[in-house]
């Protein structure tokens, strides 16, 4: 089923969920931890961009020509 949990494992934290949560309250859980992902997810998308506005650096230099 899931990488380290067999089946007798698996049943048991559904019920445990069940129990803790209630019937009614699974779908707002599941969907909030969607949404949490989706954000996380954004989040590294945005952190891993270059930023466009870097500031380049000029060095102005005195003008020495006598004019």
């Amino acid at each position: 089923m899931i990488g380290f949990l067999d089946a007798p494992e698996a049943i048991v934290v559904v019920v445990i969920v069940l129990v803790l949560f209630g019937g009614s309250q699974i779908p707002k859980l599941a969907r909030n931890l969607g949404r949490a992902q989706k954000e996380f997810k954004d989040g590294i998308d945005e952190a891993s961009k270059p930023t466009s506005s870097s500031v380049t650096e000029t060095t102005s230099t005195p003008d020495t020509s006598d004019k």
